[in-house]
């Protein structure tokens, strides 16, 4: 039976982790980082969010690190990531129908304005300013088609809307429309009404969404970010809100988490904030996909999320 070891989310959820292994992953022994009966060295693979120093050095005979999140750069960006281990991102069906329902959210509240309604609610207003938006026909367009931006489209096209996507390299999809690769950036982004970021964080993503890159979405265009914080260049955001030329922006990542308490999106009138829980599946959702995940490594197989360091994601 394989051995995992268990650091995410530290001490205090060791016991809802090993409880929902013995319900979703029972064929997977588990034991916790933290307990000193036992050592990470007795374990071939490892379920963490942020390791110590002295944590990577232990993971280093492992046949798999497995994270609990999609994003993976807290490991891989540190310089004593054991880069001969296989690195495994979090996804499965629940975290793709989670991400696929709140892209849809998000969409509408920007449709309707329902930014606006929040706003009047605190102050007791009662102003019926009508918006008569509907998802049907909706220009969407995704940035990043893979695991999640495939579900995210497969929703919107279900909900009317007119969905694009763009990716670093072809794709095939039945009702979208698809550009890849940098001369087709443009071309995407001037077609779009409500751009849905869910890029990886590479090199050549870091502050890609910036002034001269906003600039190029059509005039009243509102943004979804749900990719990383430092895609966003958050002052030139901000600049495009307050010139108008976004009509609003839902984020749930930032640069800085939790987002500092003095930051202006806070209380900007034309952004909806949500505390970096797009799309986190349930504990028994999370521990299904490990133990299949384990599975697959176990017999041989490689499993579909698989960081590849020469593509950053």
């Amino acid at each position: 039976m394989p051995k995992l070891v268990i650091s995410a989310d530290g001490p205090e959820a060791w016991e809802s982790w090993r409880d929902a292994f013995a319900r979703a992953a029972p064929d997977v022994e588990t034991i916790s980082w933290y307990d000193p009966a036992h050592s990470p060295s007795e374990a071939q693979y490892a379920l963490v969010w942020q390791s110590d120093p002295c944590d990577m050095a232990l993971m280093s005979h492992m046949r798999a690190i497995l994270s609990v999140s999609a994003g993976v750069n807290q490991l891989v960006n540190r310089p004593d990531f054991p880069v001969g281990v296989p690195l495994v991102r979090m996804g499965g069906e629940e975290t793709a129908a989670l991400m696929a329902d709140y892209i849809l959210w998000a969409t509408i509240g920007l449709l309707r304005d329902a930014r606006r309604w929040a706003l009047q609610q605190q102050t007791h207003i009662w102003a019926r300013n009508v918006a008569s938006r509907t998802t049907e026909g909706a220009r969407i367009g995704i940035l990043g088609f893979g695991h999640l931006g495939s579900a995210v489209a497969e929703r919107l096209v279900h909900a009317g809307a007119r969905v694009s996507a763009w990716s670093r390299s072809p794709h095939e999809a039945k009702d979208v429309q698809l550009f890849s690769g940098p001369d087709e950036l443009s071309a995407f982004l001037t077609q779009v009404e409500t751009l849905v970021n869910l890029l990886p964080s590479t090199a050549e993503t870091r502050n890609l969404i910036d002034k001269a890159f906003l600039a190029k979405l059509p005039t009243g265009a509102g943004l979804i970010n749900v990719g990383r914080g430092e895609h966003v260049v958050e002052s030139d955001l901000i600049s495009a809100l307050d010139a108008e030329h976004l009509s609003g922006a839902v984020l749930d990542v930032f640069t800085m988490e939790p987002l500092p308490k003095e930051s202006r999106l806070w209380s900007h009138p034309r952004i909806t904030i949500t505390p970096h829980v797009a799309a986190e599946a349930s504990r028994d959702a999370q521990v299904a996909y490990v133990g299949q995940a384990i599975r697959e490594i176990e017999a041989g197989q490689t499993p579909p999320l698989l960081y590849h360091p020469d593509r950053g994601y």
